[in-house]
């Protein structure tokens, strides 16, 4: 734009600010059961330098089966306590109730996840089967990539559990690094087969966040590089806060009955068995 004054520039930036930084640091109120986690890389200029930070992004489902996004994180995200701050200042702003995450597998989260909230973690499965197929030559791909999904199309997490350590049996010969992979990481993978049926489909991965996810990249693409971070959470954090309201219009996310499940039902059995191997 041209003819367009500098303190003009400044008020809309504040004015932009100042919504953004009320829908990021607003009260949650109610139990969230489910809540995802997911980083977009960017560049940003600090210190002289161009480095990439992760912006982590929340996404979040209560008890009433309404998704919101419900936080915005801008820090390195291998760190521990980068992962244990966010999750620290999503639980003093109301959130409370979580029973599983879903994320990648970032470096650190993990034993966030169990020390800070108490919950089970889902591994990504999608991206999980990504790290598998990596331990195979490009042309057993599509055959591997369908044993394990034999597993995951499985009724129930015994069975889907027995269903992918016989895969690994099976592949031991041939790739002992993969059957490995498969026999440490089980337990991460199958979590989400220990929560209602109903819910199960939007469980196992980040891939419900896909769609915003590029909606994010979209906009960041035309920055290129960020002249600091608060210049990132104020045009992301704009995204998603209209992405937000746009969810509010839409039919329940979730199915509410499998939200009775999870505190009254077996499914409540199933997750005092799934939470130690979240430790």
């Amino acid at each position: 734009m041209t003819g367009i004054s500098k303190s003009s520039v400044s008020k809309l930036c504040k004015d932009i600010d100042e919504r953004v930084n009320s829908f990021l640091t607003r009260p949650l109120a109610g139990e969230w059961p489910y809540l995802w986690l997911d980083a977009t890389y960017l560049k940003v200029r600090a210190a002289g330098r161009i480095v990439s930070v992760a912006a982590i992004i929340a996404v979040a489902v209560n008890t009433d089966g309404r998704r919101e996004i419900i936080g915005l994180h801008i820090g390195p995200s291998e760190a521990e306590v980068f992962w244990s701050d966010f999750l620290k200042s999503l639980k003093a702003r109301g959130l409370t109730g979580i029973k599983l995450v879903i994320s990648d597998a970032h470096e650190g989260l993990k034993a966030a996840i169990v020390r800070v909230l108490g919950a089970t973690w889902q591994r990504c499965r999608v991206h999980w089967t990504r790290n598998a197929l990596a331990y195979v030559p490009k042309g057993r791909h599509t055959m591997v990539a369908a044993a394990l999904r034999q597993a995951f199309q499985q009724p129930d997490h015994a069975t889907a559990r027995t269903a992918l350590l016989h895969v690994a049996d099976m592949m031991r010969v041939r790739w002992p690094k993969l059957a490995d992979f498969i026999i440490d990481s089980e337990a991460d993978v199958l979590a989400y087969m220990t929560f209602p049926s109903q819910h199960r489909t939007k469980l196992h991965s980040t891939n419900p966040l896909e769609r915003l996810n590029k909606e994010v990249k979209r906009r960041a693409d035309v920055v290129g590089i960020f002249p600091n971070e608060d210049s990132i959470v104020r045009l992301i954090g704009a995204v998603l806060l209209k992405a937000n309201d746009d969810w509010q219009l839409q039919h329940r996310y979730m199915q509410i009955e499998g939200m009775a499940e999870l505190n009254t039902g077996p499914g409540n059995d199933h997750l005092l068995d799934a939470t130690p191997q979240a430790a």
